[in-house]
């Protein structure tokens, strides 16, 4: 097909499929670019579906449908306008969804769906059809071996079956790394135990298999045939018979391995009589069962009168009720049927909702990549999902309110309603961030028209450009917008969606933080109706999460990671906030581990990384300010702890190690090959011989201490040279000289550079334990004045500047990812660890979020969902939803938003985060705390505003006196030394206060209206 990439077999274009190769893996992502997959039916669920496998990256993808474009498809086909009514849907969309990935070729068929056509796909996935095709094609594809998926969308139903044949093989039912760990013991026993290292909690379950490796005196379990695991407790585990492999000395790891699972599928046919299920709502656990017989009621329907039931119409209702009920008495297994439930499916089959789609088609998208690949566990066999409780309670429901307007909303106002429908588009919201997360949020929202009315806006912003690998999720952009604002191309791109966000959407290329609370200020926030986070760090959403609590704005917040997904409603005067909880901090690496006693491939990338910025970044930083700030190393002078290290470092750079030429860059690039890999190894050795015992009588290297070996450089070995080449490009980059590739040209000059032999030193302190308190060595006066002394001038230097190498992931081409994987695997090597390829040198380095298309799709679907809520008025905690989900098990989870924490003073008056001292008027101190005694029966005892003490009771009676009659503004002003900005109307102090008792009490803080 014209404009398709073609690759090799065996290759992935890493630069674009990165953040999901995280996700998938190697190997699963070339089992799905040998895999051809249909897709039928091209309304909202079935492009949905298109989208994110064409950006997962399968061999094909072909498209069958052969309706023609309606106005109500507009509601979710983001791929259908205006200019498309009339035009065959199929044709109408190939083009555009081609463009979505150069790699996936995406044709039409117009030809019967025939067995002979069939058999040309691995997969083939129905959407949309009715249950008759839907057992024909089923029979065909089960008896040829071809995955099927059928699924379909009705309002706020949906329904997902699948069929992956008598034995589809499960390679990975979790995606998540396999668990290992140090050993400190073995027993020899009929059922042998297995005793991890003090504080390592081993993380397997009963039934898991492990082998081990580095076992000393049991060496026949090294590389043993996997072994069941039966858990005794946090740090022990039982392997079986072990009585006749010897007795246990030293050392060993163990390893997980991931056993296959082979799943039975039946057929359609078979599965409407004895159907399994995946829930996903275990708060309707009746549901299920229920849904399978409406759906098959509401299927009759169309049968009988060729169109789906009108909206609310309550006649059509009850025939679909009938049905269900006669369907369910022919059951072998009849359910208890709710008729509210079977009737609400009717009012809504005409509904076509894209967050709907959303989750529908991430979900149903990500079981093709498992039908493709194996990985990951299948939907076992039927999943139903709805989300009832976003119907509006405030708004009208009745046939006349859900009637066809012959407009491009009409599947919504099917659902919703005239009423709440226009509430939607009146709606002013703010999307902060234009990612992943932000462009399938402007896509639902778009299809929506949610902004589009008089009253309604839309308001992102997004200080990112776009780069390649962006393109592999954030489903708005093109090559061609590589390097532009995500939020103008975004914005861009929606308004193309739906014209009538044209002049409704205002983007914006700032950060949102306190630098620009001007741009944001409390007009903007008060204007808003509500605030959906689209962000990828901590930091940002909690400032944002802050400014929906002072303003009182609802906020929606959600994220992924791989095939994990989750969702958080905040709402002012119910909820706790983002920042009410913390996860866990992040587990760091003791320095000694780092720099002498690494044992995982995670300390040496880490070192790696270290080693990247302490040679190419900081000292080149350092020179620079030596050269433009006058006062720079009396400054560094006054710093004891970095003086030596930072005036080395411009020493180096700019007297010993300045390099007038590449092949210098080479020679320096050797030297530090033999400092790091050779020498300091020697050096550890020497203070700790490979034969060194504690004062204890226990070998020294044992537990988590491996034993280094040094190495010797060898210009043939692929690694070596690997760290010389990407070594010698960085430095020279450092200095603006022209680099080389050819490796040739580096075996030529390493030929002739002579490196003198080491020496190791005596009195080397080497730090052993973590609290460990290790002097460095002393550096006296007179050795620090002569590196100064020796250091040329800035004047002699004048236009001379160095370029610091900014650590940056993504560009294959700087020699950053090149160095740290030859630097960390050399490490490796030094200690006898596994080492580990470009590709997760890169994720572990550059602290890599692992994310795939359709996880953001499905996440972003249950946020508008619960948007509808918002949007609605509800007020009930009940009636939201926090949401966790896990493709990869498939799994759901649910819970109420847990409500905001309260306290009390006096007694009797509560009070959450949401509470404050509202006051109007630029009062003066004495004004305000005369109020607090007066109105509230509080005395302030300490008030202050930032990092400035306003006034305690303890302060000197002078001052206090002296600022008793000033304003609050003046006040701030003038102890903080510099103007209030003019666009803040209102200050906000904290306070702390006693009683009516004389007891100090927390209450909430003061915002005082000046402006």
């Amino acid at each position: 097909m014209e404009g398709v990439q073609q690759a090799p077999v065996d290759a992935i274009d890493e630069g674009l499929y990165s953040r999901q190769l995280y996700v998938l893996g190697k190997t699963a992502m070339l089992a799905m670019s040998q895999s051809n997959v249909l897709i039928v039916g091209l309304k909202g669920l079935g492009v949905e579906i298109a989208k994110n496998v064409i950006l997962a990256g399968v061999k094909s993808v072909t498209l069958y449908d052969r309706g023609f474009v309606e106005v109500t498809d507009l509601s979710s086909q983001f791929y259908l306008h205006m200019s498309d009514i009339g035009k065959p849907r199929a044709q109408a969309t190939v083009h555009r969804l081609a463009e979505l990935n150069s790699y996936v070729p995406v044709s039409v068929v117009d030809s019967d769906l025939t067995e002979a056509e069939l058999k040309k796909y691995q997969v083939v996935v129905l959407t949309d059809a009715p249950l008759a095709e839907q057992l024909r094609v089923n029979e065909i594809t089960h008896r040829n071996g071809i995955k099927f998926i059928a699924a379909d969308m009705r309002g706020l139903f949906g329904s997902v079956f699948n069929d992956f044949g008598d034995a589809f093989v499960v390679t990975d039912q979790t995606g998540e790394e396999p668990v290992h760990g140090m050993v400190a013991g073995i027993s020899a026993e009929e059922n042998g135990l297995v005793t991890c290292l003090e504080d390592h909690r081993h993380g397997l379950e009963d039934g898991d298999y492990v082998t081990f490796h580095e076992v000393q005196g049991m060496e026949a379990l090294n590389g043993c045939e996997p072994r069941k695991v039966t858990v005794s407790g946090p740090y022990t585990f039982k392997i079986g018979d072990t009585s006749n492999l010897g007795n246990y000395k030293t050392g060993g790891i163990f390893t997980q391995v991931k056993q296959p699972r082979t799943l039975k599928f039946a057929p359609l046919k078979e599965s409407l009589l004895a159907p399994e299920f995946v829930f996903s709502d275990f708060a309707k656990f009746d549901r299920p069962a229920q849904l399978l017989v409406a759906f098959q009621a509401l299927d009759a329907f169309r049968a009988k009168h060729s169109v789906l039931p009108l909206p609310r119409n309550d006649a059509h209702a009850a025939e679909v009720f009938a049905n269900a009920l006669a369907i369910n008495a022919q059951s072998p297994n009849p359910v208890d049927l709710d008729e509210k439930l079977i009737k609400e499916l009717s009012y809504q089959a005409r509904g076509d909702l894209t967050p709907m789609a959303a989750v529908l088609g991430g979900l149903v998208a990500q079981e093709v990549l498992k039908a493709c690949s194996g990985k990951f566990c299948p939907i076992y066999q039927h999943l139903f999902f709805d989300s009832l409780e976003s119907l509006p309670s405030n708004s009208a429901l009745t046939e006349q309110s859900c009637r066809p307007q012959g407009t491009r909303y009409d599947g919504i106002i099917a659902v919703f309603g005239a009423e709440f429908f226009t509430k939607l588009t009146n709606a002013r919201q703010f999307l902060v961030g234009a990612g992943a997360i932000g462009c399938e949020m402007l896509k639902n929202w778009a299809m929506l028209g949610l902004g589009s009315g008089p009253e309604g806006y839309i308001f992102v912003t997004d200080m990112d450009t776009i780069e390649k690998s962006n393109l592999n999720r954030q489903f708005l952009f093109r090559p061609k917008d590589v390097g532009r604002l995500k939020s103008e191309c975004a914005a861009s791109a929606v308004e193309a969606m739906n014209p009538d966000l044209r002049s409704k959407i205002k983007s914006f290329a700032d950060r949102v933080g306190p630098d620009t609370e001007n741009i944001f200020g409390d007009d903007f926030w008060e204007g808003l109706t509500g605030v959906t986070n689209a962000l990828d760090n901590v930091d940002a959403r909690k400032y944002v999460d802050r400014r929906c609590v002072y303003y009182r704005k609802s906020l929606l917040e959600s994220g992924t990671l791989g095939t994990k997904g989750n969702t958080q409603v905040v709402l002012p005067g119910l909820t706790e906030s983002y920042s009410s909880s913390n996860d866990p901090p992040e587990k760091s690496i003791p320095i000694c581990t780092l720099k002498n006693f690494p044992n995982q491939i995670e300390h040496t990338i880490q070192w790696a990384r270290d080693i990247f910025d302490g040679l190419f970044r900081g000292p080149a930083e350092n020179v620079n300010l030596y050269l433009t700030q006058a006062n720079y190393i009396n400054t560094t002078l006054k710093e004891p702890g970095t003086a030596k290290e930072v005036i080395e470092s411009i020493h180096g750079m700019l007297v010993t190690d300045r390099p007038k030429s590449f092949e210098q860059c080479v020679a320096w690039a050797r030297f530090k090959f033999q400092d790091y890999f050779h020498n300091q190894i020697a050096q550890l050795l020497y203070n700790f011989p490979s034969d060194a015992v504690t004062s204890t009588g226990t070998p020294f290297w044992s537990g988590p201490k491996r034993a280094p070996t040094k190495l010797v450089f060898d210009a043939e070995d692929p690694l070596h040279l690997d760290f010389i080449i990407a070594a010698s490009n960085l430095y020279a980059f450092n200095f603006g000289l022209k680099g080389e590739r050819d490796k040739k040209y580096f075996q030529n000059v390493l030929a002739t550079i002579n490196v003198p032999e080491f020496q190791p030193k005596t009195g080397v302190k080497i730090q052993v334990q973590e609290n460990e308190n290790v002097q460095s060595q002393s550096t006296d006066a007179s050795e620090l004045e002569g590196l100064v002394k020796a250091l040329p001038s800035p004047s002699a230097l004048a236009g001379f500047k160095l370029q610091p190498a900014d650590f940056e992931k993504d560009d294959d081409s700087n020699f950053h990812i090149d160095f740290i994987t030859a630097t960390s695997n050399l490490r490796a090597s030094n200690y006898n660890i596994a080492v580990a390829d470009r590709l997760k040198t890169k994720f572990i380095a550059g602290k890599i979020i692992p994310a795939i298309a359709t996880t953001t799709a499905l996440v972003t679907g249950l946020v508008c969902l619960e948007l509808f809520k918002i949007i609605d008025g509800k007020s009930k905690i009940e009636d939201y939803k926090n949401g966790f989900i896990n493709l990869a098990l498939p799994f759901f989870g649910f819970s109420e938003p847990i409500a905001a924490p309260k306290f009390k003073y006096h007694g009797d008056k509560e009070w959450t985060l949401w509470d404050r001292f509202d006051i109007h008027g630029n009062l003066t101190l004495k004004q305000l705390i005369e109020k607090f005694k007066t109105d509230y029966e509080l005395e302030i005892t300490m008030l202050s505003s930032g990092v400035s003490m306003l006034y305690s009771f303890f302060m000197q009676k002078a001052k206090r006196e002296e600022r008793l009659n000033m304003t609050i503004l003046e006040l701030i002003e003038s102890i903080s030394k510099k103007p209030v900005p003019a666009h803040v109307k209102a200050i906000v102090l904290e306070v702390c206060v006693n009683d009516r008792d004389g007891e100090d009490v927390e209450v909430p803080y003061v915002r005082i209206v000046v402006r």
